[in-house]
């Protein structure tokens, strides 16, 4: 059976169609079992997981379905290799979910994709193209590639990508749908684009690598949050900056005790070459923060300390901004994206002290010792004002599963790219 009718039940079926299964299914039509008390978007989910296992290509919503229940089983029946298979029930929602899921999959299959077809300067003409055919307002950008970084300064991105034959790249680009270059900068985002990370000189495992392809999700999900919002009418202008690079192991490559300086002056020693995304993210967030902007959100996939911390359902936010923080939180609340503060307080850009620079990019302990991640974020506050007022750094615990779980399929999830779409429209 390869295309089925789908429809919400709250009737208990006489017998379900297999154990521990949510769905029944009889002739073409399959049931989803769900509570009048609750919610039921993960037993959607769940569901959504189950008909892609019987091996269900295309599937048609019938009936009564909210906007976010169908959101969440296009969340899960979608795979890698299966996609564009849902015709949404016809009604005031399809618009939205249509462009919704344009953005998810733009999102995920960026994610998704090969190394070796992502190169950083690949990656950072993907995202101006992709959003260029989003809309007829002008967007202009600039790549600033190889050689050119260290020349103009931005030492972080330049280091960490010399290793690779592949130049590392820092994309600036303008969306401005007011046509005139004196309106104030909105809204800063700010991506990592590791487009590969062996670990550099601190060497991954085997298996530690296998997805480091995903490296580059901050990047992504960035992107697609600023399509998202583009679709839904933004007008503000906003300017996106992604830190794109290899960080790879060659005679030309950073190495460990190495001394970066950046343009605001900051010194770090190098103590670990696999803490390389807070390093070329200090270049991007310089760079926001030069455009006067009163709002900087940046996304990275950062820290394993984040995912010991929350697992791979929750992305971790952290601000010295705590009025911001709440605020994105509510946004991700509302948006059906799982987000957690953690701690940041500003003597947390000392938690990484160093005897030959102002700061070292981690500490010399096996995943930056406790706190990592709230480390990392200490170290990235030394790139904004010196409150941090409006800004908020995501470390994207969830940005991707290395398998099938129960509740969303292997790869990619794009799992923050709603709420950033959301703080660009609500945030003034």
């Amino acid at each position: 059976m390869s295309r089925l009718s789908i429809v919400l039940t709250t009737q208990p079926p006489a017998e379900f169609y297999a154990p521990n299964s949510v769905l029944s299914i009889e002739n073409n039509q399959a049931s989803i079992h769900i509570s009048e008390q609750d919610n039921n978007l993960a037993i959607i989910q769940k569901a959504g997981r189950q008909l892609d296992a019987l091996g269900i290509l295309q599937v048609v919503l019938e009936g009564e379905w909210e906007i976010e229940q169908q959101w969440a089983l296009a969340q899960s029946f979608t795979t890698t290799q299966k996609q564009l298979h849902i015709q949404w029930c016809d009604d005031i929602n399809k618009p939205e979910l249509m462009n919704r899921y344009q953005c998810m999959l733009f999102t995920r299959n960026l994610i998704n994709s090969t190394p070796e077809d992502l190169s950083p300067e690949i990656l950072a003409k993907k995202c101006v193209n992709w959003l260029q055919s989003l809309t007829e307002q002008s967007i202009h950008y600039s790549l600033c590639t190889g050689e050119q970084l260290k020349e103009q300064g931005w030492m972080g991105i330049y280091h960490v990508g010399r290793g690779s034959t592949r130049p590392p790249v820092l994309l600036e680009l303008d969306f401005n749908p007011t046509g005139n270059p004196d309106t104030p900068v909105s809204t800063c985002l700010v991506g990592k684009g590791i487009t590969f990370d062996s670990g550099g000189y601190s060497i991954k495992s085997s298996e530690g690598m296998l997805s480091m392809k995903c490296d580059m999700g901050g990047a992504a999900t960035v992107t697609g949050g600023l399509g998202l919002a583009i679709l839904r009418g933004l007008q503000k202008r906003v300017k996106l900056f992604l830190c794109c690079a290899e960080n790879l192991i060659s005679g030309h490559a950073y190495k460990l005790g190495d001394v970066i300086t950046y343009k605001n002056g900051t010194s770090v020693e190098v103590v670990n070459t696999d803490a390389e995304g807070r390093l070329v993210l200090a270049d991007g967030l310089l760079a926001a923060s030069a455009t006067g902007s009163n709002l900087i959100l940046d996304a990275a996939t950062l820290t394993g300390a984040a995912q010991v911390a929350l697992g791979t359902e929750y992305n971790a936010f952290f601000s010295l901004d705590k009025s911001l923080e709440q605020r994105l939180l509510n946004y991700a609340n509302e948006e059906q994206e799982p987000a957690w503060s953690l701690p940041l307080e500003k003597w947390h850009k000392n938690k990484c002290p160093s005897a030959f620079a102002d700061t070292a990019n981690s500490r010399p302990q096996k995943g930056g010792g406790g706190g990592g991640a709230s480390n990392a974020a200490g170290f990235l506050s030394r790139f904004v004002n010196e409150q941090g007022s409006g800004w908020l750094h995501i470390d994207l615990a969830a940005a991707y599963n290395s398998g099938n779980t129960t509740h969303l399929p292997a790869g990619a999830t794009a799992q923050g790219f709603r709420t950033i779409a959301k703080a660009l429209l609500e945030e003034q």
